[in-house]
């Protein structure tokens, strides 16, 4: 009864044991050289695509690093920004079918290689404009380039105009380590931009203590292009080993039959499969067409696919765009420097991601969390995300005083957008640009759009040391004690700035923790919605879906609302509407904050629709089931999770860690 009661309990845990020939020594010996040889070909095409996912990620993070820089380099506005970035994903888009097709039937490593060489060679183009476009000009003043003699500003001869001048200066451990490396990328990516952005765009071509301006400056603009050298020589680097890779590398026959994969494992053991079967049972291309229409109609006839799919491309929009656009809202928010910013989030931001997408596939593994549980795990990750940005409306800074854009001139009352002037009778005597964007900081705290706009009647010094004395509407708010006299750039921010930045940073990186957390989650209920034969066209579907409609979409549509805040444009050096110099502080929280809010309620009223759902399509049972399929001596306790659709049953079995081996 009891060797019965075994032999039933090995038959139920479905753990194959293959039997030892210990007798060979002869078959012991080439199984392990073939395993050696299998281990070192995956290792070595491992490593090699670890630095591909390790390239591909530091180019896209990297670019997101560089907004604020080409938009100020370029003199454009933040929505055409968006459309660059969006761009990114179009270039997928154009060439992910292609691959999806051929990538089956040709040389993978060298299909891999090439794609390297493209994407080096896009790096390289989108640096290509700096070395055509020529130096860098910025709006800048007559009189702050190389003079120590005293210049009037305040120009009162119709002879003397304000010039722009051109400075003169020029498997689950694989899947874990490409995965790991995917992460490490954006780090490294923001890093790289942190370090670029605190070199001058020409540095080399130019003298650089003949620059005026500095990190701070809205008109700075960092060593944008050098990054993406350094990007392109990595992709052409990661393209090397694919050529010396055969085409196909063979398998382990220790895991051909492991029963005991994780559920990412299973999918991609079963789609190997599908791709190497034998030529005759395969699916005619004809069959397939045929097929493809009712697929896609059951796949959008699956309500919970259909709903989970729609609240991820909303969510999509809103991380995206709220990505894309955190280093601008530093800098205009906080007055932080585009080096300090990218600093920021590489070394904090993308590893409480990181955490957070780990945290919640531990969690999912430690409770083993059934379908049900991962849907709510997913929307209260969502829901205390979103929460917790809203607390963010109320840690920004207010707008820094800068005379007739929002403060009068006598520094008394805020200046709405529809009563901005920046000729006052303090500067009427003056003959002044009011395009140009040349800012100096008053002893009184006020900042002013340039020297001439704030009266000032001589200056001394040159570049950074200029100090403009005689200003004729700094006397109007400073103290008798007070000289009227100001230095070159803006003035900083509030006092309580500082502090607001740090809650902003601690908020920020709890909101990224726990947005992240429902990441692993999601991807479980994605997969185990669907019908098993449906899950590749499905994830096709999905990935197709985000990146075409959050995207590409999002940063466009989210630059255009920032640009309704600006208060300030620059001007270009061919006449017409530049870079925004000045934002209103306020209004660009409202509309970065409310647009993510906004977009991010709508995908929890979707996540909550996707939980009603399965609450009233999924049946849970516990049930004790004997070895022998009946009553008997010896039973093993399994949990069942059943999910049930209207033409299919998914049954997932959860087996207990320690699985009975005879």
């Amino acid at each position: 009864m009891e060797n019965s009661a075994k032999e039933n309990a090995q038959l139920f845990s479905k753990t194959i044991i293959l039997p030892i020939d210990r007798s060979s020594s002869k078959s012991e010996s080439s199984a392990s050289k073939e395993k050696q040889t299998c281990c070192g070909g995956i290792k070595i095409f491992l490593g090699a695509l670890s630095f591909v996912y390790f390239a591909k990620a530091l180019s896209g993070s990297y670019l997101k690093s560089t907004i604020t820089q080409i938009e100020r380099r370029f003199d454009i506005p933040s929505s055409l920004v968006g459309v660059i970035d969006g761009s990114f994903e179009i270039g997928n888009l154009l060439i992910i079918i292609l691959v999806s097709y051929f990538g089956a039937k040709l040389h993978r490593p060298k299909i891999i290689g090439v794609g390297c060489l493209i994407m080096s060679a896009g790096t390289f183009l989108i640096a290509m404009p700096q070395f055509f476009m020529g130096r860098y000009r910025y709006e800048i003043f007559s009189s702050s380039t190389n003079s120590t003699v005293s210049i009037s500003p305040c120009l009162q001869d119709k002879s003397q105009i304000p010039l722009s001048v051109l400075e003169r200066s020029q498997a689950k451990i694989n899947a874990g380590c490409v995965q790991t490396v995917a992460i490490i990328g954006p780090i490294f990516g923001f890093l790289l931009g942190s370090l670029c952005a605190k070199l001058y765009v020409d540095i080399g071509f130019v003298d650089l203590d003949n620059i005026t301006i500095t990190h701070n400056d809205a008109r700075w603009v960092g060593a944008w292009w050098l990054g993406y050298l350094i990007a392109g020589v990595l992709s052409v680097l990661a393209a090397i080993p694919f050529w010396f890779l055969p085409k196909h590398l063979p398998r382990p026959e220790s895991r051909k039959d492991s029963s005991t994969s994780s559920e990412q494992s299973k999918f991609i053991i079963e789609d190997n499969k599908e791709h190497h079967r034998s030529y005759e049972q395969q699916v005619k291309i004809l069959e397939m067409a045929k097929d493809f229409l009712p697929s896609v109609k059951n796949l959008f006839g699956n309500p919970v696919y259909f709903l989970y799919l729609c609240a991820s491309i909303i969510q999509f929009n809103s991380l995206i765009g709220m990505v894309t656009y955190k280093p601008k809202y530093i800098e205009q928010q906080y007055g932080q420097s585009s080096s300090k910013t990218n600093f920021v989030i590489g070394l904090i931001n993308i590893p409480a991601v990181a955490f957070g997408i780990f945290s919640g596939g531990l969690i999912m593994k430690k409770f083993r969390i059934n379908v049900l549980g991962a849907a709510r795990l997913s929307l209260g990750s969502s829901f205390f995300g979103y929460l917790l940005l809203l607390s963010l409306f109320a840690m920004g800074c207010e707008n820094s005083d800068v005379a007739g854009l929002t403060v009068s001139y006598e520094g008394t009352k805020q200046v709405s957008s529809y009563e901005q002037t920046l000729f006052s009778e303090c500067n009427s005597g003056c003959i002044c640009s009011k395009s140009e964007w040349d800012p100096i900081c008053g002893e009184n705290g006020i900042t002013y759009v340039s020297a001439c706009l704030a009266g000032c009647k001589t200056s001394n010094g040159s570049g950074k040391t200029t100090v403009f004395y005689n200003c004729s509407c700094l006397g109007i708010t400073a103290s008798p004690s007070r000289s009227s006299s100001a230095v070159m750039g803006a003035c900083q921010k509030g006092k309580e700035c500082p502090k607001m930045f740090l809650y902003f940073l601690v908020i920020s990186v709890i909101t990224s923790y726990t947005l992240s957390i429902g990441g692993t989650p999601g991807y479980i209920l994605l997969l185990r919605c669907i019908k098993p034969q449906l899950k590749s066209f499905a994830l096709g579907i999905y990935t197709l879906a985000i990146r075409v409609l959050a995207g590409v979409p999002a940063p466009v549509y989210f630059g255009v609302s920032i640009d309704t805040t600006c208060l300030k444009w620059g001007s270009k050096r061919c006449g017409g509407r530049g870079a925004c110099r000045l934002y209103d502080s306020n209004a660009f929280r409202y509309i970065y904050l409310g647009l993510t809010m906004v977009l991010g309620t709508m995908s929890i009223f979707l996540s909550i629709a996707v939980l009603f759902v399965l609450k009233k399509r999924y049946v849970p049972q516990d049930e004790n089931i004997t070895a022998n399929g009946g009553r008997g001596m010896v039973s093993v306790q399994t949990r069942k999770d059943n999910f049930v659709n209207s033409d299919y049953l998914i049954q997932t079995t959860y087996w207990p860690e320690k699985e009975t081996r005879l």
